[in-house]
């Protein structure tokens, strides 16, 4: 199986972009299972239920979330009547939305995504370590479900290598999400599973974190309440993790960078 994931969509340059490439980076990478996070698609705050329309017409099989989202309001009864939208797994119980989806492929295959939150500099909420193993417990890889993603949104790289390593060998991929600057530490770990900290963003690097850099800098200088932060409009970049899968175990036989288009070095993997 070819998976490909994206990282944090930002604002309105960030939708445009990875709605205008999806359909053909599918095409060209021949992909079966495209996973998006969605969670900064509105402004750079929250997603609309129209934005997440537009990501799955495009291509998007599964959109995840963050700590922002319930940050447009109108996503609570959307989320509750599309089981492809997934929130964080470990959200308290009560909450709108799952925390994982099994998404039936084009060809029938299915494929377990998971969506989990840190809590390390993030909100205090229940262990994500011990919810995933709930729900991996639930499903085989290799057997009831052909690949299985974990998009881990936290900020702390101790936490989502730690988190990576507990699950290596159950899942295909475990991919950071949150801080939007794409790591260097993309490899195949011992068991199987593919790991990247973090994935980066889809939106315009001449920023700080997707925002525009002029009102962000601003508030480290003064320390002070400024304008409200907006997303930066310019040429976006794509990143994110490219994995190939061994049809019989669902493990990772190949993973590469995805950047297109922007300001960071281009990489595209070659079919």
């Amino acid at each position: 199986m070819r998976i490909l994931f994206l990282g944090d969509v930002i604002g309105r340059a960030g939708r445009e972009a990875t709605a205008t490439a999806l359909p053909g980076l599918r095409a060209a990478l021949g992909i079966d299972l495209a996973v998006v996070n969605g969670e900064n698609a509105s402004h750079g705050f929250g997603l609309g239920p129209d934005m997440a329309d537009a990501l799955f017409a495009a291509g998007a099989d599964v959109i995840t979330l963050g700590n922002h989202a319930w940050d447009r309001k109108e996503i609570i009864p959307y989320i509750n009547n599309q089981p492809r939208l997934v929130r964080p797994l470990n959200f308290p119980p009560g909450t709108p939305g799952l925390g994982s989806v099994v998404a039936t492929l084009h060809d029938g295959r299915r494929a377990l995504v998971i969506n989990v939150m840190g809590r390390l500099f993030m909100d205090p909420l229940d262990c994500p370590f011990r919810a995933t193993a709930v729900e991996l417990a639930k499903h085989r890889l290799g057997t009831t479900v052909a690949a299985t993603l974990i998009d881990f949104h936290g900020e702390a790289t101790s936490e989502k290598m730690a988190f990576g390593h507990s699950f290596d060998g159950q899942a295909s991929l475990i991919v950071g999400t949150h801080t939007h600057v794409p790591t260097a530490d993309l490899q195949i770990l011992p068991g199987g599973t593919a790991y990247q900290t973090d994935a980066g963003m889809c939106g315009d690097y001449d920023s700080v974190i997707g925002m525009a850099k002029e009102g962000a800098a601003a508030r480290f200088w003064r320390k002070m309440p400024g304008d409200k932060l907006a997303p930066s409009d310019g040429p976006v970049t794509l990143s994110g993790v490219f994995v190939e899968t061994d049809d019989a175990t669902g493990l990772a036989i190949r993973v590469e960078p995805v950047r297109q288009g922007g300001r960071l070095s281009q990489h595209l993997p070659t079919i």
